[in-house]
């Protein structure tokens, strides 16, 4: 069965969410040392590069919030009566002077009392309501007073009823009067046990019409009819307490004269109380600071309060500040009716990109229950860090991401899916048994989909330890998340370009650690002082003796002198400056490294001369190279450095393009 709802705006063809952006941006700012949960509400607040993100959303909600109170003001209907109150005395003072048949006696009374009228509206207009009105003009301008106030306070309590009720006969007002008699005998009985299913339709039956929104509408049960009502009402009596003590006096007076009655005055004050005591937690207290020009009517005031309300509640759901906070907590109908559909689709891609980014596998939540970057979210960080590191060793826009899983040549004995780019031969076999199995029973058709091709390895492998220093400078300099950057790069390249090669982090501060490229994503900032080179090293030795038959690949990225080492016992040993005992420690496990034939790179970060000259002191004691990258460019000097090491620079071209000069090293 074909159900159908309200188109909610959007191009109705658009592809699904793109989630490339949105993990680029959460895999730097966990990087940066963000939760993962707090780097997708980040991200979700920003936005992307052409999607508004919360905080666009809500500046939004709050200039439309200051433009309603800076424009507006509560005072017009009290101007309207004004205006029809002039309008009358002014037609009645005319028509006392053109009447040559009015005895000259009466003639002066009727102007004496129309002198002498209070300075206060309302007075005047409750001193005029027994006036026996000369001109019809005046009569009539009088009367519609009365029909205002009556129009204006119902239409406080049930928006339009002051367009419904123009020109009403008493037959119409009657019929209110009914309405808001039956409307509180049934609240009442609501409150004192309950409204049977029953009773309720047969209330709608008759007055449904008072009750139906701008769509045709009604409340579909008591509840709903109880929540519109009070809403209203509440908004009303903010608006109420809005009002300055002589405005509220004036209207309390003047609404006296509603449709020439107290009793629709009795009547909705019966309603407020009822409403007021079903549904308390609706805030009748509030007020606000108009000061505008505009002059608003009291069911135009109403329907602004309302609005102010329904701002304050989508700017509390676009903050997102409360625990459990999700982007289905935004109201889109309501955004839609405050800021247009376009804020509407604006938001909606926001719940659609977080609910993906949640259920798409790339957050997972841990035992701990806090949300965690998955190895899928790893392997797309990666491989987008891995197209930026190609992009800046290529040196040319647009060079082309190759696909070799080796430098050269020796088949591994599997395949995978060809994909664009790729030059390694087919796997016929594979490719065609690819096509009979999906068309079973049918004649073979050969697809793109199809093709898969044959994947490749270096023949020889490396042994890779690449030693990151996590002392304090480096977070306080500004390459804490660079060198993230720099181990994903490289972790991603070997795990799917060389998977033959193995790859060993290590970091290296106060002491040294060997950690997964997870743990070092998500690594917070040590402060700590100490640079432990010698502590690293180490590690690397001996991760180096565990692949014998390997190409031991030293890569060192550092900002300053070794300044800790370990004892015999254990402990770590620190000074500063750098103790030469410290410097002898160093040197003797990077002469060890040399021995096993590692191929060394130091890449120095930062323009201390001292430290200059220690570590291509170091490089060149081990035949090694010292590169001294931008931040921007580590990821490629490292990337380039162990591609080079591991054959010649043709076969990285293969890779990368070809290295682009003007950084001042080669790699």
């Amino acid at each position: 069965m074909s159900r159908f709802r309200r188109y909610d705006g959007g191009d109705p063809l658009a592809a699904p969410v793109d989630l490339s952006e949105a993990l680029d941006a959460i895999g730097q700012d966990v990087m940066a040392g963000y939760s993962p949960e707090r780097a997708m509400r980040e991200f979700l607040r920003r936005g992307g590069t052409d999607q508004a993100g919360l905080d666009e959303l809500a500046r939004r909600v709050a200039e439309k919030r200051r433009e309603i109170l800076q424009r507006n003001n509560l005072d017009g209907t009290m101007q309207e009566v004004r205006e029809l109150l002039d309008k009358a005395v002014l037609a009645e003072r005319g028509q006392l002077a053109r009447d040559i048949t009015m005895d000259d006696g009466d003639r002066a009374f009727r102007e004496l009392m129309l002198d002498n009228l209070p300075t206060s509206t309302p007075a005047a207009v409750s001193e005029l309501s027994d006036y026996d009105w000369q001109s019809s003009e005046g009569r009539e301008a009088y009367e519609q007073i009365k029909d205002l106030l009556g129009r204006e306070l119902l239409d406080q309590r049930f928006a339009g009823m002051k367009q419904a009720l123009e020109g009403a006969t008493d037959e119409d007002r009657q019929a209110v009067s009914e309405m808001l008699s039956d409307l509180n005998d049934l609240l009442e009985k609501h409150a004192a046990g309950g409204v049977t299913d029953e009773e309720f339709g047969d209330f709608m039956d008759k007055h449904g019409d008072y009750f139906a929104d701008e769509d045709g509408r009604a409340p579909q049960d008591m509840d709903e009819l109880l929540d519109s009502l009070a809403q209203r009402a509440a908004a009303a009596q903010r608006m109420l307490n809005s009002m300055t003590p002589e405005q509220r006096q004036e209207l309390m007076e003047l609404s006296q004269q509603a449709f020439g009655s107290p009793q629709l005055m009795e009547q909705l004050a019966r309603m407020d109380a009822n409403l007021q005591a079903l549904r308390p937690g609706e805030d009748w207290s509030g007020s606000e600071g108009f000061e505008g020009e505009q002059g608003m009517g009291l069911g135009d005031g109403t329907g602004a309060l309302q609005d102010l309300a329904q701002l304050d509640a989508l700017a509390d759901q676009l903050a997102q500040s409360h625990h459990g906070a999700r982007m289905d907590d935004v109201d889109l109908d309501a955004l839609a009716q405050q800021l247009g559909p376009d804020a509407a689709v604006a938001a909606k891609t926001l719940q659609e990109l977080e609910r993906a980014l949640r259920d798409s596998g790339y957050l997972k939540r841990g035992s701990d229950g806090e949300l965690r970057l998955s190895p899928k979210a790893m392997r797309q960080l990666g491989k987008a860090l891995l197209r930026d590191v190609a992009n800046r060793m290529s040196g040319r826009a647009g060079a082309r991401e190759t696909r070799t899983t080796g430098l050269a040549g020796e088949a591994t004995g599997s395949s995978r899916r060809w994909e664009f780019g790729d030059t390694e031969p087919w796997d016929v076999p594979r490719t065609i048994q690819n096509a009979v199995l999906r068309d079973a029973g049918r004649p073979a058709r050969l697809t793109m989909e199809d093709i898969e091709v044959t994947e490749t390895e270096a023949r020889t492998q490396a042994a890779v330890a690449l030693l990151v220093d996590t002392s304090f400078s480096m977070a306080m300099d500004g390459r804490w998340v660079p060198m993230k950057r720099t181990a994903l790069a490289l972790h991603q390249l070997i795990r799917s370009r060389f998977r033959g090669d193995a790859l060993q982090l290590i970091a290296f501060g106060r002491h040294a650690q060997v950690m997964e490229i997870e743990e070092l994503t998500a690594l917070d900032a040590r402060w700590d002082k100490g640079t432990n080179l010698h502590h690293g090293l180490l590690l690397a030795n001996r991760f180096f003796r565990k692949h014998p038959n390997a190409q031991p690949v030293l890569l060192v990225v550092t900002d300053g002198e070794p300044t800790s080492h370990l004892e015999a016992d254990g402990e770590v040993w620190f000074s500063y400056p750098p103790h030469p005992l410290t410097i002898a420690h160093s040197v003797r496990e990077l002469d060890a490294a040399a021995r096993l034939g590692a191929q060394v790179t130091f890449f120095r970060l930062g323009e201390d001369p001292g430290l200059a000259r220690f570590i291509d002191s170091m490089a060149r004691r081990v035949d090694g190279r010292m590169v001294s990258p931008e931040l921007d460019d580590l990821g490629a000097a490292v990337v380039g450095s162990y591609l080079g090491s591991r054959g010649p620079a043709s076969s990285y071209r293969e890779h990368f393009g070809d290295w682009y000069g003007g950084r001042g090293f080669w790699v």
